[in-house]
C-alpha cells in the first residue's frame, strides 16, 4: 500500500503485525493445519494469471465466495462478496456449481456445506483458516454448561441463540435444544423470538454482540446479563445468579473487534474533528456506547454508500475492509480512517492468500478435490433446523 495508490489510514504496524500477516499458526486459536501439496511462492509473478487460467478452465463448475475481510489479492477472484451468512445463501442459490470455494474461515465453509446440495463440494483453500471466536465454544463445553443450567433448575426456561460465527457442532446443539441462529444484522429479532419461547437466553459464543443487543437495542440492563466462563467451575456463576439473569452470555469474543477501546474512540475524535464513529456490534460495550453508529458489516458498507461527500468516518472493523472502503469512497471526497492506530487484520482470515487460492483452483481444475469441508449428516440436520428457524424469523 502506497500513498500514491490509497488514502492514508493512519495506522502503525504493531509488533504483532508480522505474525498477523505471516504463516505462523497459533494452535490455541486456529483449527486445522497447512494445506498439503506444494504451494506457489508468494512472490511468483504469474500468480494472478494462473488463478485466472484455472478459474476459466473450471468455468461454471466453480463458484468462488469472498468474505469482506479477505485480502484484495483474493477478493478480486470472488464471484460474490459479502458477510458469512450472505455468502452461504449465495452458495445455496448456485446448485449448478460443483465446487464452492469459500475464501473465508472454517465455520463459514461449514455453513455453506449445510445449506448446499449433497452433490456440491465446499472447499476451504487453507484448513488453518479458523476463527478464534468460534473455537471459544466447544461442543463439550456447551454440553457441560447445559448440565450446570439443569442443576440450577433453569434449563427448561433457557432458549439458546447462537451467533452465525460458531461451529456446526454449536449450531446443531442450538437446533436440538429449540434455539435459533442469528447474524449481527438480525440479533435483536432473534432475541425477541427467543424470549417469546422462554424466559432466558443462552447466547453463544460472542458475549459482546449478545450484551450490546440486549442492552443497547432491547433496553435491558447490564445487571440482566451474566457471563458464563467455561474455564471456571459452574461457569463462575451461582445458581442464584443464573436464576436472576435474563441473558447468559458465553465468555467469547472476536479477537479483532475486541481490540478496539474507548480510548480509540476518544483519540480519533481528537485527531479527526467532526468524525463519525461507526463500529461493529462485536466491539466491547463501552466502545459501542461511545460510537455514533453501530451495525453489521453490510450496515457499515451501506452507511458509507449513503454518506455525503466530505464526511469523515472512523471505522471499527477489520482493516482489509476499511482499507478497501477508503479506496472506494476517496473519489467521492469521503475521508475514512481506521479506528485504531495499530494494525488489526484478522490473522486467520488472512491465511487465505493468493498462493493458497491458486493451489486450490489448479488442483480442482486437474480433477483433484482438496480441502473439502463436510459436516456429518446428524450434525447437519440439527444445525440446519436452527438455521431454518432463523430464516423463518419475521
Amino acid at each position: 500500500m502506497t500513498t500514491a495508490q490509497t488514502p492514508q489510514l493512519d495506522v502503525q504496524p504493531s509488533p504483532l503485525a508480522l505474525l498477523l500477516l505471516g504463516r505462523g499458526a497459533d494452535p490455541r486459536s486456529e483449527r486445522g493445519v497447512e494445506c498439503p501439496g506444494d504451494l506457489p511462492e508468494p512472490s511468483a509473478p504469474d500468480l494472478v494469471a494462473r488463478a485466472r487460467a484455472a478459474k476459466e478452465k473450471l468455468g461454471s463448475k466453480v463458484f468462488v465466495l469472498g468474505h469482506h475481510y479477505q485480502r484484495d489479492e483474493v477478493i478480486q477472484f470472488a464471484d460474490v462478496t459479502g458477510d458469512s451468512f450472505k455468502l452461504a445463501r449465495d452458495a445455496a442459490a448456485r446448485p449448478d456449481a460443483e465446487y464452492i470455494v469459500f475464501c473465508g474461515v472454517h465455520f463459514m465453509a461449514e455453513s455453506a456445506d449445510i445449506l448446499t446440495a449433497d452433490d456440491q463440494k465446499v472447499v476451504l483453500p487453507d484448513l488453518a483458516a479458523g476463527c478464534s471466536m468460534a473455537d471459544m465454544a466447544t461442543a463439550e463445553q456447551v454440553a457441560e454448561c447445559w448440565d450446570v443450567l439443569t442443576e440450577a433448575g433453569v434449563a427448561e426456561q433457557v432458549v439458546p441463540v447462537s451467533y452465525m460465527n460458531s461451529s456446526a457442532d454449536i449450531k446443531a446443539f442450538t437446533g436440538k435444544h429449540g434455539g435459533t441462529i442469528c447474524t449481527s444484522s438480525n440479533a435483536e429479532r432473534a432475541l425477541e423470538w427467543a424470549f417469546q419461547q422462554g424466559e432466558k437466553v443462552l447466547f453463544l459464543p460472542d458475549q459482546h454482540l449478545g450484551r450490546n443487543t440486549a442492552v443497547r437495542d432491547m433496553g435491558m440492563s447490564l445487571e440482566d446479563c451474566v457471563l458464563y466462563n467455561p474455564h471456571k467451575p459452574n461457569g463462575g456463576l451461582t445458581a442464584e445468579q443464573l436464576r436472576d439473569a435474563k441473558m447468559i452470555l458465553w465468555r467469547g469474543h472476536c479477537s479483532v473487534h475486541g481490540r478496539f477501546s474507548l480510548e480509540s474512540v476518544e483519540d480519533v475524535r481528537e485527531r479527526v474533528p467532526g468524525v463519525n464513529v461507526l463500529v461493529h456490534p462485536e466491539c466491547r460495550h463501552e466502545v459501542v456506547a461511545a460510537a455514533d453508529y453501530v451495525g453489521s458489516t453490510e450496515y457499515i458498507i451501506k452507511t458509507l454508500e449513503a454518506a455525503p461527500a466530505g464526511s469523515k468516518w472512523a471505522i471499527g472493523t477489520e482493516l482489509n475492509l476499511v482499507r478497501r472502503l477508503a479506496n472506494r469512497f476517496a473519489p467521492e471526497g469521503k475521508e475514512i480512517v481506521f479506528l485504531d492506530k495499530t494494525v488489526c487484520f484478522c490473522s486467520t482470515m488472512n491465511r487465505i492468500d493468493l498462493p493458497h487460492l491458486v493451489w486450490t483452483l489448479e488442483s480442482l481444475a486437474e480433477g483433484n478435490l482438496v480441502n473439502r469441508i463436510q459436516v456429518d449428516r446428524e450434525t447437519e440436520a440439527f444445525a440446519k433446523l436452527a438455521l431454518e428457524r432463523m430464516l423463518a424469523l419475521p
